[in-house]
């Protein structure tokens, strides 16, 4: 796979390539335009949030999606649910291309693809009781015509994810953060969803109540079968619930691989700060290991630089790097990695290591 097609995205999926494929997003762009004047509005620049990616998601698979603020990863969520439209690209969900899709069968779609939020507070209406806000879908689909039923349903939902069925009475305001999220996840499941974007879903919650949260998304994947983009900027959640990691850099994808590979051996020197910077909890290994500096700040998304946009930070930048862009190839071992630096005379190489 590369921004332009060039190579297959499936290059870096585990084993059991041959399973359906749930989602295939090609070339991807979301640009917002920037206007200037309050009457007569003229376009004086654009904003490039996501800028030609393309990925595949396997059924039953989780992708992680990471990056600093602003890379575009919560963007790429919003635009595969349709929630933004793409500004070019095509988002192919169980056979079909939804950007094509008019109004009327994009909500038809939605009951298959949901979102789980970023804010377990500001996501759920605070007047409304929880037995309202987890069956709200199935009344916006008019499917609670039957009151038993969906009573029913409302505390199975609230049952698979941890929750007692006699808190459907209550409040939002009457919950944890920790409770919350499970309601926002229940709402999300209330239509047998087979991909669920969750956006930064456990990064407002305290770190104790986030890997209970995870292991909820982690059973219901089993149950259910369900696919995730996980969004996030924790690198250690990331780890423990994704199969495979797309790394974003200002709206580009620059890495793509397993969970393991990706951790194991960074490629991309982009990943390998990002990497660099988990802290390590025992304090031996932590004062040995080496650092990789990244210089500066990240450029605008209104004037992304010419060629890799991450030569300007790159301890590792060659006059290459500044007037041509990358493109995400394949390596031997089935990883795909945007980087002058891991294609030397058209043989892919290995990057060394910097960080421990």
């Amino acid at each position: 796979m590369t921004d332009s097609h060039s190579s297959s995205p499936n290059a870096a999926t585990p084993k059991g390539a041959a399973a359906d494929t749930i989602l295939s997003v090609r070339d991807l762009k979301v640009h917002f335009p920037v206007f200037k004047g309050v009457i007569l509005q003229k376009q004086v620049a654009t904003v490039h949030a996501v800028d030609g990616i393309s990925f595949d998601l396997k059924r039953g698979e989780t992708l992680g999606l990471v990056g600093e603020s602003g890379c575009g990863k919560s963007t790429t969520g919003l635009a595969v649910l349709r929630m933004l439209e793409p500004t070019a690209g095509s988002i192919v969900f169980e056979g079909e291309d939804i950007t094509r899709f008019d109004r009327n069968r994009m909500r038809a779609m939605r009951r298959r693809m949901q979102m789980v939020y970023q804010d377990p507070y500001g996501s759920l209406n605070p007047r409304m009781r929880v037995r309202d806000i987890v069956g709200e879908p199935l009344q916006v689909h008019g499917l609670d015509t039957d009151a038993k039923a969906y009573r029913e349903r409302i505390a199975t939902l609230l049952s698979i994810v941890g929750l007692l069925p006699d808190m459907a009475e209550r409040y939002p305001h009457e919950f944890s953060g920790g409770q919350r999220q499970r309601i926002g996840i229940a709402r999300a499941l209330a239509l047998d969803p087979a991909l669920i974007v969750c956006d930064e879903a456990v990064s407002a919650l305290d770190v104790s109540i986030q890997a209970q949260v995870v292991n909820v998304f982690m059973d219901l994947q089993e149950r259910l079968g369900l696919s995730y983009i996980f969004v996030a900027h924790d690198l250690a959640v990331v780890r423990h619930i994704s199969d495979r990691i797309a790394v974003m850099y200002l709206g580009k994808i620059v890495e793509i691989a397993s969970r393991d590979e990706l951790y194991r051996n960074p490629l991309h020197p982009y990943t390998q700060a990002l990497l660099a910077a988990i802290p390590v909890a025992d304090a031996a290994v932590e004062a040995r290991r080496e650092r990789v500096v990244v210089s500066g700040e990240v450029p605008s998304a209104l004037r992304p630089p010419s060629g890799c946009r991450f030569h300007t930070r790159c301890p590792q930048a060659m006059d290459r790097c500044k007037s041509e862009v990358p493109q995400l190839v394949g390596d031997p071992g089935g990883r795909l990695v945007a980087c002058h630096l891991h294609t030397v005379s058209g043989a892919a190489r290995s990057i060394p290591v910097v960080a421990a």
